[in-house]
């Protein structure tokens, strides 16, 4: 038997919270997704002015980090990215209907070594998505401290 944190709906709009504040401090119109264990998503939400099809590709992306425990874009990273071109897991992305996401923007969400969900953004360059995911983790990573736990803040996150 194993003993499981799980992700809840507090934890998620303050990942939000501070993605979004992350993103008007770049300028960015930013759609955010916090994702489960099992990529469902907790919370979403698009700012104002950010593209329609911002909701789809964040999910996507926090669906993907959460169900393959790694950062999405390190599917794409040359040389040795697995999706890349004559790699091992080339064509990656048309699995499951065409969901699978191997570009920037998905992060797993790893508290005390077990990955509980997923943040995904879409909106900004990769660059600000990065950003704005991270924020997204260190505000857990802060909420978390005082009860001892501990959150992988890192753009490179590979479990």
């Amino acid at each position: 038997m194993k003993t499981i944190l799980k992700l809840e709906r507090a934890e998620a709009r303050l990942m939000i919270a501070a993605a979004i504040e992350k993103a008007e401090a770049l300028g960015v119109p930013e759609t955010v997704c916090i994702v489960d264990e099992g990529g469902f998503p907790i919370a979403l939400e698009r700012m104002d002015n950010a593209r329609i099809t911002g909701p789809q590709i964040a999910w996507n992306k926090a669906w993907t980090a959460a169900g393959h425990k790694r950062s999405t874009h390190l599917f794409t990273r040359s040389p040795n990215g697995p999706a890349l071109p004559g790699n091992e897991a080339y064509g990656i992305q048309l699995s499951f209907e065409g969901r699978f996401a191997a570009f920037v923007g998905g992060f797993p969400i790893v508290v005390d070594d077990q990955v509980i969900g997923g943040v995904g953004l879409s909106g900004g360059n990769g660059e600000q998505d990065i950003a704005c995911g991270l924020a997204a983790l260190a505000a857990l990573a802060a909420a978390l401290a005082p009860s001892g736990k501990t959150v992988l803040v890192e753009a490179d996150i590979k479990k």
